[in-house]
C-alpha cells in the first residue's frame, strides 16, 4: 500500500468533457503499475482546465440554480458549480491554494481505494465545495426595505376625470362665470361643451352691446335661437348687422319670455317682425325702442295691449310716431314709472297732457328736444284741467305728482309760466333740467328751489337771464343746498363770483359743476380747490 495512491473522485451524472477521454468511471481502486500515472496526468488536465476557466472574467457574471437542495448530495453534479475567484464565505482556502496543496500530497501518498461518502470528511473537500458552490449553505439575501403586493392582490386605480365625473348642474355652475365671448370659445372643445355652452341656463342675459361691432349676424341669430326661451333680458344695442328679414324673423319667434328688451339702434327691424316680438312677450317690464323707424301710434297700441307689466319705456327720436301713442301706452300701463320721449311730436296735445295727470304714476319724465310742448300742456300735467283752487294760498287742490326726475331740456315753447306751475307740486324732485330755455328768468326758479329739499341735480346751462341773486340769495340758501350733487350753470353769461361764491361754500357735497363760459375767477376756482 505504500506505492499506491489514494483517488478520491466524485461520481458525475453528466462527465465533462475533460473527463471523457481520460478520466475513469469507476468509484476508484487500488492500481499498480503505469495506471496510477496515467490517472494523475488526467486529473492533471482536469485541474489546469479548471483553472484556466476560473480566470475568465466573464465567468463572475454566470449563475445557475443549484441542482440540488443540499450542497452534499450523494450523488455529485459538476453542473452546478462556480468558477467566480471569490474567497469561501466560511474562511476555506480559495480554490487555487486548493489545487496546489491536493497534487502536492496525491504524489506523495499512498493509492488507496476509498468509497466515495454522502458528507466529505477532508477538510480540502470541504474547501472544494464552499469555494464551487454557487450559494454558500446558510447564506441569506438582504431583505427590501418594502415589500410589494402580488400582481393578484393589487388593486388596479381607475382613472379620475374631474371634470367627468362632476354633475351637470355644477358644469353649467361653473361655465356660469364666463362673459359671452368665453363661452363662444369654450364651445369649440368638443360637442359635449358646445352643447353645455349653449344651454339656456347661461344665456338668462345676453348684452351684445359690448362686442356687436366684432360678432357677425349668423353668430348673433344662432346663439339667440339656441338660447331664445331662456332669454330675460336682450341687449341688441347698435346690432345693425340684423337686417334679413327671416333671420330677424326667426331670433323674434325663439324669444318668448323676454323682461327686458333694449332695440337701440337696430334700424333695419322690420314693423311686422317687431310688432310679432312685442305680441309674443307679455311679461316685458323694460322696452326700449329708441330710435327705431318701425315703432309708429300702432306699435305703441300694441305695447298697451299685450304688455300690461310695462315699467320703462324709451321712445325717443321714433319719428314715426307722436304723443297719441304715449297716451295709449301710459293709459293702460299701471305700472309705468318711467317714461321716456325725447322729441316726439304732439305733446302739446291737452288730452295727452290729462291722460298723464290722471295716472300720476311716473316718476321720471323726459320731454327732452319737444318743441310743441306748451305752458298749458305743461300746466295740465301738474295741475290737470280746471282744479279747485285754495283761497288761502291760491294754489290747485290737487295730490303732488310723484315725480322725481323731470328733464324739460330744449322744450323752447316754455316760458316762467309754465315753468312756475312745478312749484310745490313735485316735492320728490331729485333731478331738474331746463337747460336750452331762454326765456326763463329768477322768478320761475326761485319757489322751485324753496319747494324741492330733495335736489341733487340741476342742470340751467344757457339760461341767459339768470342772475347771481337766483345763486347767492336762494339756492345757497335752499333746503337742498345741503344735498346738492350735480350743477350746471355753463353759458350763463350774467353769473360770476358774487353768485357762485355763496354756493360753492354752502353746498358742500358737490361733486360736478359745470362753470364754462361764465364770469368766474380764481378765486372761485380756490374755493372748489378746498373743498
Amino acid at each position: 500500500m505504500a506505492d499506491s495512491d489514494v483517488i478520491h473522485e466524485a461520481p458525475t451524472t453528466s462527465p465533462s468533457p475533460a473527463l471523457s477521454d481520460n478520466a475513469p468511471t469507476n468509484d476508484g481502486g487500488i492500481e499498480n503499475g503505469a495506471e496510477p500515472r496515467s490517472k494523475r496526468r488526467g486529473r492533471d488536465r482536469l485541474l489546469r482546465s479548471l483553472q484556466r476557466m476560473q480566470s475568465s472574467s466573464s465567468l463572475n457574471r454566470l449563475g445557475r440554480s443549484r441542482s440540488a437542495s443540499s450542497p452534499y448530495s450523494r450523488s455529485g453534479n459538476l453542473s452546478c458549480i462556480s468558477l467566480a475567484s471569490t474567497a469561501s464565505p466560511f474562511g476555506q482556502p480559495s480554490a487555487g491554494s486548493y489545487f496546489s496543496q491536493s497534487s502536492a500530497a496525491a504524489s506523495s501518498s499512498a493509492h488507496t481505494s476509498i468509497p466515495a461518502s454522502p458528507i466529505a470528511e477532508s477538510p480540502a473537500h470541504e474547501g472544494l465545495e464552499s469555494a464551487l458552490a454557487n450559494r454558500p449553505v446558510g447564506f441569506t439575501a438582504p431583505a427590501p426595505a418594502t415589500i410589494s403586493l402580488p400582481t393578484k392582490v393589487k388593486k388596479r386605480l381607475n382613472g379620475f376625470s374631474l371634470w367627468a365625473d362632476m354633475p351637470h348642474e355644477l358644469k353649467i355652475y361653473v361655465l356660469s362665470f364666463l362673459g359671452p365671448r368665453e363661452l363662444v370659445r369654450v364651445s369649440r372643445i368638443s360637442r359635449e361643451f358646445h352643447k353645455m355652452c349653449f344651454d339656456g341656463q347661461l344665456w338668462t342675459s345676453f348684452d351684445a352691446s359690448e362686442f356687436y361691432r366684432e360678432i357677425p349676424a349668423g353668430s348673433l341669430a344662432n346663439i339667440i335661437v339656441s338660447a331664445g326661451p331662456f332669454v330675460k333680458d336682450l341687449n341688441l344695442r347698435g346690432c345693425v348687422q340684423v337686417e334679413h328679414y327671416q333671420r330677424a324673423e326667426v331670433m323674434v319667434k325663439a324669444c318668448r319670455n323676454l323682461i327686458n328688451a333694449t332695440l337701440e339702434g337696430c334700424r333695419n327691424f322690420k314693423r311686422s317682425t317687431l310688432h310679432m316680438l312685442l305680441k309674443s312677450n307679455n311679461r316685458l317690464a323694460h322696452l326700449n325702442l329708441t330710435g327705431l323707424d318701425a315703432v309708429n301710434n300702432a306699435t305703441c297700441k300694441i305695447v298697451a295691449n299685450y304688455c300690461p307689466q310695462l315699467e320703462v319705456f324709451n321712445v325717443s327720436w321714433c319719428k314715426n310716431m307722436d304723443a297719441r301713442g304715449i297716451a295709449f301706452v301710459v293709459e293702460a300701463c299701471p305700472k309705468l314709472k318711467d317714461l321716456r320721449a325725447g322729441e316726439i311730436k304732439g305733446f302739446g296735445s291737452i288730452p295727452v297732457a290729462e291722460t298723464i295727470f290722471r295716472t300720476n304714476t311716473l316718476e321720471r319724465l323726459v320731454l327732452s328736444g319737444c318743441e310743441h310742448l306748451t305752458d298749458t300742456a305743461l300746466q295740465t300735467m301738474v295741475h290737470g284741467s280746471d282744479p279747485e283752487i285754495n283761497l288761502i294760498d291760491n294754489r290747485p287742490l290737487v295730490p303732488p305728482r310723484k315725480l322725481r326726475h323731470l328733464d324739460l331740456t330744449r322744450c323752447t315753447g316754455l316760458t316762467d309760466r309754465g315753468i312756475l306751475s312745478l312749484s310745490h307740486f313735485v316735492p320728490c324732485l331729485e333731478g331738474l333740467q331746463l337747460s336750452g330755455i331762454h326765456t326763463l328768468t329768477d322768478a320761475a326758479l326761485e319757489p322751485i328751489l324753496a319747494s324741492t329739499p330733495r335736489l341733487t341735480h340741476l342742470e340751467l346751462e344757457d339760461l341767459t337771464q339768470v342772475s347771481n341773486a337766483l345763486l347767492s340769495e336762494h339756492l345757497a340758501k335752499a333746503p337742498c343746498a345741503s344735498g346738492l350733487e350735480h350743477l350746471n350753470v355753463g353759458y350763463c353769461e350774467n353769473l360770476g363770483d358774487d353768485g357762485l361764491l355763496p354756493v360753492m361754500r354752502a353746498c358742500t357735497r358737490l361733486r360736478s359743476v359745470y362753470m364754462d363760459n361764465t364770469r368766474v375767477s380764481d378765486l372761485v376756482l380756490a374755493e372748489a380747490a378746498l373743498m
